[in-house]
C-alpha cells in the first residue's frame, strides 16, 4: 500500500526531491502517437511554460526537468527560508496569481477595514497559503490540474488525464542529487530521441548548455540560465544557494555519462574520471547502472546508508526501504 506523501517529504532531511508524473491514458502527453496518427509534440512547450511559470510562484526552484512522451521528470529544491521570510501581503498576493483566495482575502485587497475575528481567519488563512507554497505536492498539483484542462479540452473528452499520484524520491545527499540531475537529463538519449544532449529540446540541460555557449564565464551563477537554480561551485564557506557544483564539471559529466549509453560510442569515453565522481566518491562501474536504472533502483529515499537511516527513523518508519541498494552505490 502507497505510504501518504508526508511520510516521504522531510524538509528537515533534504530540500531535494526529483519528481515524475505518467499519463494514464493511451493518448500521448506529447509527442507523435503512431497508433492515432495525431501530433501532441506542442504540449511540451505547455509543461515547460507551466514549470517555469509556477516556480516564480511558488518558493520552490527547477533543477532539472525533461518531458517525455507519456511522462515527464522533474528535480525540485523546496526553498523554506524564502517562503518564511515571504510578507504577509506577499504570500496574499503570490496565492492570488493560483487562486481566488477566500472572501476575507478579497476584501483585504480592496483595502477594506476587517473585524477582528475576520483578521484571525485570514492570518490563519495566510498561513496555510505560505505551507502550500512550499510544498511540493500542491506544485505538482498546479502543473498537473492545469495541464490535463487543456489536453482534455484539445482532445474534446473529460476524465483523468494523470495517474493518481506523482512519484517522488528525497535526494539525501549531493551524490544522490547529481545522479538524479544526470538521469532526468539523458531522459531523451535513453529513450533514443536525439543524439546529444544539446539536441534535447524541452530540457533543462538544453537550456543550460546553450546559456553556457554565450556566457564569458559559464560557471558565474549570475551568467546561468534564468529560472533554473544556478550551480554555485563546490561546497565551500558562505555557500550561496544553489546547486553544490561546478556547472563545467556538471556538463562534462553529463556528456560523459551520455556516451556509456550509447553502445555505438563505448569505445570513445575518456579514460580519466569527471573531478565530481571523485569528489562525491561514486564508483565508476556503479554510476553507469545508476543513470539507467535511477528510477526503478531506488525507493523513495535516495543518499547514503547512514542518511537514509536517520530520516526513516525520523518518520517513524520500522523498516528502512532500499538500504541495500543505497548502501551498494552511494559507499
Amino acid at each position: 500500500m502507497p505510504k501518504p506523501r508526508c511520510s516521504q517529504v522531510s524538509l528537515e532531511a533534504t530540500p531535494y526531491y526529483h519528481c515524475v508524473s505518467r499519463c494514464v491514458r493511451r493518448a500521448f502527453l506529447c509527442g507523435e502517437d503512431a497508433a492515432s496518427a495525431h501530433s501532441f509534440e506542442h504540449r511540451r512547450q505547455w509543461i515547460e511554460d507551466r514549470l517555469h511559470g509556477l516556480a516564480q510562484i511558488f518558493s520552490i526552484d527547477l533543477c532539472g526537468y525533461a518531458v517525455m512522451s507519456n511522462h515527464y521528470h522533474v528535480v525540485l529544491y523546496v526553498d523554506t527560508e524564502q517562503a518564511v521570510d515571504w510578507s504577509f501581503d506577499e504570500v496574499i498576493d503570490r496565492w492570488h496569481r493560483l487562486f481566488t483566495g477566500n472572501l476575507f482575502s478579497q476584501r483585504y485587497c480592496r483595502g477594506e477595514k476587517l473585524g477582528p475575528t475576520e483578521s484571525t481567519v485570514l492570518n490563519d488563512s495566510v498561513e496555510l497559503w505560505r505551507q502550500r507554497l512550499m510544498d511540493i505536492s500542491w506544485f505538482m498539483r498546479v502543473v498537473n490540474e492545469g495541464i490535463a484542462r487543456q489536453a482534455n479540452a484539445e482532445d474534446e473528452c473529460t476524465g483523468r488525464f494523470w495517474e493518481g499520484r506523482f512519484k517522488s524520491q528525497a535526494l539525501l545527499d549531493e551524490a544522490a542529487l547529481i545522479a538524479a540531475m544526470v538521469y532526468v537529463d539523458l531522459n531523451p538519449i535513453r529513450a533514443k530521441m536525439v543524439k546529444t544532449p544539446e539536441a534535447s529540446a524541452h530540457t533543462s540541460v538544453k537550456r543550460r548548455i546553450q546559456q553556457a555557449q554565450s556566457a564569458h564565464s559559464p560557471n558565474h551563477s549570475q551568467q546561468q540560465v534564468k529560472g533554473l537554480l544556478p550551480f554555485v561551485g563546490n561546497p565551500r564557506a558562505a555557500m550561496p544557494k544553489g546547486l553544490p557544483f561546478k556547472l563545467t564539471d556538471y556538463l562534462e559529466l553529463v556528456d560523459w555519462s551520455g556516451r556509456i549509453i550509447r553502445e555505438d560510442k563505448r569505445g570513445s569515453i575518456a579514460q580519466s574520471i569527471p573531478p565530481v565522481l571523485e569528489r562525491l566518491n561514486i564508483e565508476p562501474e556503479h554510476w553507469g547502472y545508476l543513470i539507467n536504472h535511477f528510477e526503478s533502483r531506488f525507493k523513495s529515499f535516495v543518499g547514503t546508508a547512514f542518511k537514509l537511516k536517520q530520516v526513516c527513523q525520523s518518520l517513524g518508519y520500522q523498516r528502512t526501504p532500499g538500504i541495500k541498494s543505497c548502501a551498494y552505490y552511494f559507499p
